[in-house]
């Protein structure tokens, strides 16, 4: 392979050993010790092992920057204000802003592999689609037997005298299928190497894995958000087989499912006390109207003298019926997003500024203080800081904020998420948080505001974007649940086109809308599912109404499977969110009088699901209930009910293709 193709460290891990073989002397200085690594090279995992004299490149030992465009330089003068509105307490903190920082995109491992000829004692490579089998065995330590589909000799045992296996084999779960052998336990069976939807957004967003879309690199970023087809279509291709006509039986569309979304259990046989939702009469849609923003004289109607917010169910109410004007939003989001408490005075809020600007820039510290030699240790952190690098020079350059060259919004953007890492550095950065960012920094225009505000709406969105994904498979399960009661044909025809696993919505729900929508559209639509009204997961029934307005020309055109997704897709920016909320509101309102209302409608929406179905009072409405727990329940971690499955539906309430589904936790 060529020396400057792209290299990426999946995995690596000092410490692994080869026993000599049984003929020879076992002594420590026969073991060879070395390092194991998983690559990303050219789009194909390889795995590889390289005894430790080989691991060292002397190329590393000379510090940045042979190559002048992979290093990116950002300076900021000491007591340079970045924007005029920031609070006069950071400036206590110039100390932080005014650390000139450089920073390198790396190639995780940086030199490329030597693809030399030369045989070293114990070094091997093989791709990893040539693997058949991984086999764990315990000797006082752990050691994994390798072995390949065709291959001649056999690969030596891995001895991990350090820990690591499960680390590694974590790692391979990744990027292959693995599954116990049926007659031995210990064996593991390694399927075709998938880029799974589990996996981090990232690789749903760049990697071009995905055969159809190799020469898709361009701007793999803006053209994958602009279209979901490269997964829908590797989804869809595996399903339907080779032949177009054909059409797999539900067993093998089971069987593939699983491959592509690890932790989905397709259920084929019937299941006591499963919930079939036929057609029900839903009565008619009730008209509903929206009314204007709320005004700052509106706002500060609903303050005290000393700053509390009163009659806040009115307010919150006022600001679903019609949003907020954008000088209020700046305020008013931090009570939305549950920043600041309602019932905090201004002088509370002060001092929780005050506390708060102290532990954001304590933060910021951590990583801004790293040296080159820390991070060249620290493979996580570098990974961290290229994404975010990269997609900061790619987010909403078009909004006036973000546009132009060393534009300071772009720095505040970059700082705000690499101080996202140091306080939940398990999550990191993953593809698509700057989307979430991007607006909030946008109307806070303070960076410790923003950070702050971006964690409360991260703790909402959390599990869309950890690696398992649960978030974004409880979503695509309740809204076919909801679409199957609001229009039962409509379901059907989506089913029969092979799209009633609904991933066209996937990026809606992902990134709530950011793609879908205007930039100022994004701020009304996020403020209106803040106030938690009127119901939980109510982004839900936006996709519905969304739907609900596309059904008749998806229908009639009689659209299949890719005709859906383009339609789907070209619909962006081209929606009237005023249109939009109010039909999701009169969906709410139909659903809600429903008299026969199914139980696992109840518990999606939250509509009184604890004393049974039907209509009823929805709880947590009063002032001190906290909002953000409404709008994202898939986000959050709720506790399980007996007699519902973790995300909130009854186990086996979906139905696809003739298959039940239920994802397990």
């Amino acid at each position: 392979m060529a020396a400057d193709s792209l290299l990426k460290v999946i995995f690596e891990h000092e410490g692994v050993f080869i026993h000599p073989s049984s003929e020879e002397n076992t002594t420590e200085d026969s073991l060879i010790s070395g390092s194991l690594r998983i690559v990303d090279k050219d789009a194909e995992v390889f795995v590889e092992f390289k005894p430790v004299e080989e691991t060292v490149d002397m190329s590393n030992m000379l510090c940045a920057g042979k190559d002048s465009s992979s290093v990116m330089e950002w300076y900021q003068c000491p007591g340079e204000k970045l924007l005029e509105s920031q609070q006069s307490y950071e400036t206590e903190w110039d100390m932080v802003n005014a650390v000139s920082f450089k920073k390198k995109s790396c190639t995780n491992g940086e030199g490329a592999l030597n693809h030399s000829h030369e045989k070293s004692r114990g070094a091997f490579s093989f791709a990893l689609c040539d693997l058949r089998s991984v086999t764990l065995k315990e000797e006082g330590w752990t050691f994994l037997l390798l072995k390949l589909k065709e291959s001649c000799s056999s690969l030596p045992a891995l001895h991990f005298h350090q820990g690591g296996s499960r680390e590694f084999l974590e790692s391979l779960r990744r990027f292959a299928l693995l599954t116990e052998a049926p007659e031995d336990e210990s064996c593991l069976l390694v399927g075709s190497p998938i880029k799974a939807l589990s996996q981090s957004f990232e690789n749903l967003l760049d990697d071009n894995s995905f055969g159809l879309v190799q020469k898709f690199r361009k701007d793999p970023y803006v053209t994958t958000l602009g279209g979901f087809s490269k997964v829908t279509n590797y989804i869809f291709d595996a399903f339907r087989g080779t032949e177009e006509q054909h059409q797999r039986p539900p067993e093998e569309v089971a069987d593939l499912l699983g491959e592509v979304i690890p932790g989905l259990e397709i259920n084929q046989q019937e299941e006591p006390g499963f919930e079939v939702i036929t057609r029900i009469d839903l009565g008619t849609r009730p008209e509903v109207t929206r009314t204007e923003p709320v005004s700052s004289e509106d706002w500060s109607k609903h303050q005290d003298a000393e700053g509390r917010m009163m009659d806040i169910s009115r307010l919150k109410q006022t600001i679903f019926k019609g949003g907020l004007c954008h000088a209020v939003r700046k305020e008013a989001w931090k009570f939305l997003l549950g920043y600041v408490p309602w019932d905090s005075s201004l002088e509370e809020r002060k001092i929780a500024q005050r506390a708060k600007t102290d532990e954001y820039f304590r933060m910021k510290l951590q990583w801004k203080s790293v040296s080159e030699e820390q991070e060249r240790r620290n493979s996580r952190l570098r990974d961290y800081r290229s994404l975010i690098e990269k997609d900061v020079n790619r987010t909403d350059r078009s909004n006036h904020f973000y546009e132009g060259i060393d534009n300071p919004g772009l720095v505040l953007l970059h700082d705000i998420l690499m101080t996202y890492c140091m306080l939940d550095f398990d999550l990191g950065y993953v593809q698509g948080m700057s989307d979430l960012l991007s607006p909030i920094l946008y109307v806070m225009e303070s960076e410790v505001d923003a950070f702050w505000c971006f964690v409360s709406f991260m703790d909402q969105m959390h599990r869309n974007f950890e690696e398992q994904m649960q978030g974004m498979k409880t979503q695509l399960i309740q809204l076919g649940t909801l679409l199957r009661l609001l229009d039962l044909s409509f379901w059907n025809y989506l089913e029969s086109q092979d799209s009633g696993f609904l991933y066209f919505c996937f990026r809606w729900l992902l990134i709530r809308f950011k793609r879908e929508l205007s930039f100022h559209d994004v701020l009304r639509l996020w403020e209106v599912m803040w106030t938690g009204l009127p119901c939980d997961n109510f982004h839900l029934l936006v996709c519905c109404a969304i739907l609900d307005s596309e059904k008749q020309k998806i229908m009639e055109e009689n659209y299949g499977f890719n005709e859906i997704l383009k339609h789907i897709n070209e619909l962006s920016m081209k929606l009237d969110i005023e249109e939009v909320l109010q039909k999701a509101e009169g969906l709410c309102q139909q659903i809600r009088s429903c008299k026969d209302l199914p139980r696992s409608i109840s518990v999606i929406l939250g509509l009184g699901a604890a004393t049974g179905p039907g209509p009823g009072p929805r709880p947590g409405l009063g002032p001190d209930s906290d909002v953000r727990d409404c709008g994202a329940a898939p986000a959050l971690r709720p506790t399980p009910r007996p007699e519902a499955c973790s995300n909130g539906l009854l186990r086996g309430s979906s139905s696809h293709n003739g298959c039940r589904l239920a994802f397990m936790s």
